[in-house]
């Protein structure tokens, strides 16, 4: 779902700058190209938990180019991510989503921080008040698209 193009560039002193087009706060780098993707996750959660703290929409991630490499964010900073943004998207503030889950505003506070060990059945309510229903689905790295197990969790 955030699975976002990632640009490599080689730098002068021979280390390698991973960069997001989409999300442009979210830069790092590493000794050579694996390196660099090895902390453009970490990079790519902090810009986009910044999205969250300044109340901005979270990027749609654009259509990698050909053998461009994507980055995506770790599963359950995936579903936070997608948490916040149907919340923005139907104008529900975390103190209304408090309310509808019959929970503190400081439960709900820490379900949206990246950071926060959060359990799937409390993303999985969260996700049901806002009238959606969690799915996973495992894919096979080498053909995603044509090995995919769904499960309608």
């Amino acid at each position: 779902m955030y699975d976002y193009p990632v640009t490599l560039t080689p730098l002068d002193n021979g280390d390698v700058m991973a960069s997001f087009p989409d999300v442009p706060e979210a830069m790092t780098y590493g000794e050579n190209e694996a390196f660099a993707l090895e902390w453009a996750q970490d990079a790519l959660h902090v810009a986009l938990a910044g999205y969250m703290d300044d109340h901005m929409d979270i990027p749609v991630p654009s259509a990698p180019a050909p053998g461009q490499p994507t980055v995506s964010t770790s599963p359950m900073v995936a579903l936070k991510l997608a948490l916040y943004q149907a919340m923005r998207d139907q104008g529900v503030s975390q103190l209304r989503l408090a309310g509808l889950l019959h929970c503190d505003a400081r439960q709900v506070r820490r379900l949206l921080d990246l950071d926060h060990q959060s359990t799937v059945n409390q993303l999985m309510d969260a996700a049901e008040v806002l009238g959606f229903r969690l799915g996973f689905d495992l894919r096979k790295k080498a053909d995603a698209a044509s090995q995919q197990v769904a499960c309608a969790c």
